[in-house]
């Protein structure tokens, strides 16, 4: 299995912070936001290798990054460069996931997952998952409050977590099975993937190509055993550091 980190995006609404600086290598105790996830994901037994999809702006801040944290991890990590070079000339989170299935011609299962979040659990669970339903599969977690679920990728699911419906960013969600961006995508599914721009898939979001397959082929929901933290804002990431900061205490105590 691939793991593939969308870390393209301009995080316009984090300026100044992100004016010059990629968001997942913002500073977040005494490591980077990436430098905690990809070591979550570099924990998987399935997982060989890590591709991480930058825009051409930070890329050489990447390199510079995968330099120096490459000797820590069990896989191989490769930067990949989209190209862009501001917010208006961006990809988006699936075509620049479509960039990298083509470039490597990769044909395996992928692990897609944005390089924005923090996850206070182990993601050997949600492998496992997808070893277990030998299906696709995407993470969700119960959100009570409508405006986030207006915010986000909502499913509905039947009684074994298969999901029968998913709405992206719905005005009258249908559940409060809310998805956050982290999918397995069975390597059976990636002629699905490849194809999906000439259905109409929207580009932006990763939960777009989420709600696109789960019309096409079969997709199972895992639910998160813990908490996620998007840094979206300056007022999330000062949050975050908050919170992390107050767990890695209760960690040690």
């Amino acid at each position: 299995m691939k793991s593939i980190i969308l870390a393209a995006g301009y995080a316009t609404r984090l300026y100044p912070l992100t004016e010059n600086h990629p968001k997942p290598l913002l500073e977040m105790g005494d490591c980077t936001i990436l430098d905690l996830l990809i070591k979550n994901v570099d924990d998987i037994d399935d997982i060989d290798s890590h591709f991480i999809i930058s825009n051409h702006k930070f890329y050489s801040l990447f390199c510079q990054w995968a330099q120096q944290t490459a000797p820590s991890l069990h896989h191989p990590v490769t930067i990949i460069d989209d190209g862009s070079e501001t917010n208006e000339q961006r990809m988006g989170a699936v075509s620049d996931l479509l960039l990298a299935l083509d470039r490597l011609d990769i044909n395996d299962d992928i692990m897609v997952l944005a390089a924005d979040n923090i996850l206070d659990f182990s993601l050997k669970g949600f492998a496992a998952f997808f070893k277990e339903k030998e299906a696709s599969v995407i993470m969700c977690h119960h959100e009570p409050e409508l405006k986030l679920l207006q915010r986000t990728g909502v499913i509905r699911v039947d009684e074994n977590m298969k999901v029968i419906e998913m709405q992206e960013k719905p005005l009258l969600p249908k559940s409060h099975w809310a998805v956050p961006p982290f999918y397995i995508y069975k390597r059976s599914d990636l002629p699905l993937i490849q194809n999906c721009l000439n259905h109409g898939c929207g580009t932006d979001a990763p939960g777009n190509l989420a709600h696109y397959l789960a019309d096409k082929t079969t997709i199972y929901a895992w639910e998160m055993p813990g908490r996620r933290i998007d840094i979206g804002t300056i007022d999330s990431y000062t949050e975050a550091q908050k919170q992390f900061a107050s767990h890695k205490r209760e960690q040690s105590i």
